[in-house]
């Protein structure tokens, strides 16, 4: 339970998945995410698909995750990418400021931005 959180929609609280499920935290083009392969069923995704039109998700395709009880917009499943993204096409990606976590171990609530969790990454 060292590095375990819970992570919590950043308007309503919603749970939307932990860190047990999470795969690879990244920063790409000052975009920081948590990259998951299991969220709750607190969150939706959009059938239609988005295209980047700027910043890190540039020519991107990818259907934008919600919080199924207030709508926040809190991250994103790539379908398309670019040859630096395409490791990420499929994954639950988080923004990191869209999301708290709430520490386990430390029984506190922190902005994602401030956690660290152990190194994992899916680009290996």
């Amino acid at each position: 339970t060292e590095g375990c959180a819970v992570f919590h929609c950043r308007d309503c609280w919603a749970v939307l998945g932990d860190s047990l499920h999470l795969c690879a935290q990244e920063e790409h083009c000052g975009l920081g995410f948590l990259v998951c392969f299991k969220v709750t069923n607190d969150v939706t995704w959009e059938d239609s698909l988005l295209i980047g039109l700027e910043g890190a998700l540039l020519g991107c395709a990818y259907n934008a995750l919600c919080c199924r009880l207030c709508g926040l917009i809190v991250g994103f499943i790539l379908y398309s990418a670019s040859r630096d993204l395409a490791y990420l096409r499929g994954f639950f990606c988080f923004f990191k400021d869209s999301i708290l976590c709430y520490v386990l171990k430390k029984q506190i609530i922190v902005e994602a931005s401030k956690v660290n969790f152990p190194a994992v990454t899916l680009k290996e």
